[in-house]
């Protein structure tokens, strides 16, 4: 069975809940998923430990998205540390830096990122990353802040060799999205193929980046399946064999059962 490692389950995206798009993915081979806390009211943690204290096969995660920065208190930190310690809570994230669309000041981003990473060593929780268009940035904090003592996972891999190479050194998994399947995507094509096999994961990051064949509409977690798919392409293995490797990872990596 495959473990949808980031997939966004909370009332923000699934108003009437998550429960039809959960089904289909279970129907699809999909075995566990990992429901992604943040938004910048915490509502969406608190709708992530809702669903996986009610859902066998779903955890969560509970953080403060780069893009939201801008509206961290001492007050929501204390918040954040106390929902991170909840049952079923496997990390702290997504969490890093967005470069792209700035929607909090750069120095607030890199703060709260400095903030955030001491916050998981705290409650000793992995972390779960989000980088774009940060790539330096993202693994010199990393490093600098003793990240590599929870280690964790870098979602939705979109960088290169050399990104990937130091990530690992500092203890990351490489998560791999529908962006995998694009055509156009070689650097992560290359490290999807290159990666150790014990290091890889797979997600969705539904609702957002379907893939191929469905680039363009709604990603739901059964679409999962089509990304493990082309990374089993990618690495020249049996889709069986794929699923296996990765499911193993997830359950090391965040001590989800299956």
């Amino acid at each position: 069975m495959l473990v949808d490692t980031h997939c966004h389950l909370d009332r923000g995206v699934y108003p009437e809940g998550p429960e039809e798009p959960l089904a289909r993915a279970r129907a699809a081979g999909v075995g566990a998923f990992v429901s992604i806390g943040v938004d910048a009211t915490l509502d969406a943690a608190r709708d992530a430990i809702a669903i996986a204290a009610r859902t066998d096969d779903v955890w969560a995660t509970v953080g403060l998205h780069p893009h939201d920065a801008k509206v961290w208190t001492d007050e929501m930190s204390a918040e954040i540390e106390r929902l991170a310690v909840s049952p079923k809570v496997v990390a702290v994230g997504e969490i890093g830096l967005d470069y792209h669309y700035m929607s909090s000041p750069k120095e607030q981003q890199l703060e709260v990122f400095r903030r955030m990473i001491a916050l998981a060593r705290r409650v000793k929780r992995t972390i779960v990353i989000h980088t774009r268009e940060a790539p330096a940035d993202t693994l010199d904090v990393l490093e600098a802040e003793g990240a590599s003592e929870v280690g964790g996972i870098i979602h939705c891999f979109s960088e290169d060799l050399p990104f990937a190479r130091r990530a690992l050194d500092l203890g990351f998994d490489l998560s791999f999205s529908g962006i995998v399947t694009f055509k156009n995507a070689k650097s992560i094509h290359e490290v999807a193929a290159w990666a150790p096999l014990d290091r890889i994961l797979v997600e969705t990051d539904s609702p957002y980046l379907a893939p191929v064949p469905f680039r363009g509409k709604p990603c739901e977690p059964a679409m999962v399946v089509h990304t493990a798919k082309r990374v089993a392409e990618l690495r020249s293995m049996p889709l069986d064999e794929l699923t296996r490797a990765t499911s193993d990872n997830a359950r090391k990596r965040l001590g989800i059962t299956l």
